[in-house]
């Protein structure tokens, strides 16, 4: 754990507020959940939390077949970070940040085909041989919580018809979902 140097007093109602900057570089707006966590020595710890995180062996599952069957490379996040991918290198991916185009086509709650003229990141790093070419957000009871992307190399553009590539991106955004409002 790092230190902050940061010293915050609870106020009668039993409130804490975490300061600016931490909310900044940890990317916690407004609304965001965060779970509680505790430990023996007295240590209370706040971490975002991350409902499709914990489909997180469901989705890699999902993803993983979704290669198999329609040779369509995939990645799956949360609102922060990939937490699932086949078909794509998993030490590029796994547990990266999201870019922030990727955060901003999450946002806006619809179906994005890339164009191959502009390709998108999907990490924040950038340096990637792949890039998304659908990306479809993940809503559970009216909240984005994620997104499915669908991948591509300039190589290999897409072994997948652009339908058939939509609508299993769709779907599967559209399973996970559902997985969680249950």
């Amino acid at each position: 754990m790092k230190a902050t140097g940061i010293v915050r007093r609870i106020d009668d109602l039993g409130r804490v507020v975490i300061p600016k900057e931490i909310r900044r570089t940890m990317r916690i707006r407004e609304g965001d959940p965060l779970e509680i966590f505790t430990n023996r020595e007295g240590e209370v710890i706040f971490k975002k939390y991350s409902p499709i995180g914990e489909l997180g062996v469901f989705a890699a599952q999902y993803a993983e077949t979704l290669y198999k069957t329609a040779d369509l490379p995939v990645v799956i996040c949360d609102k922060d970070s990939v937490i699932a991918c086949a078909g794509v290198p998993k030490k590029e991916f796994i547990d990266r940040r999201v870019s922030p185009a990727v955060e901003e086509l999450m946002e806006k709650r619809t179906l994005t085909r890339v164009t191959e003229n502009s390709p998108l990141p999907v990490t924040g790093e950038g340096d990637s041989a792949y890039s998304a070419s659908v990306v479809m957000p993940i809503t559970a009871q009216g909240d984005v919580i994620g997104a499915v992307l669908s991948m591509k190399t300039a190589d290999k553009p897409g072994a997948v018809p652009e339908d058939a590539e939509t609508k299993l991106v769709q779907t599967a955004a559209g399973f996970l979902g559902k997985q969680l409002e249950d």
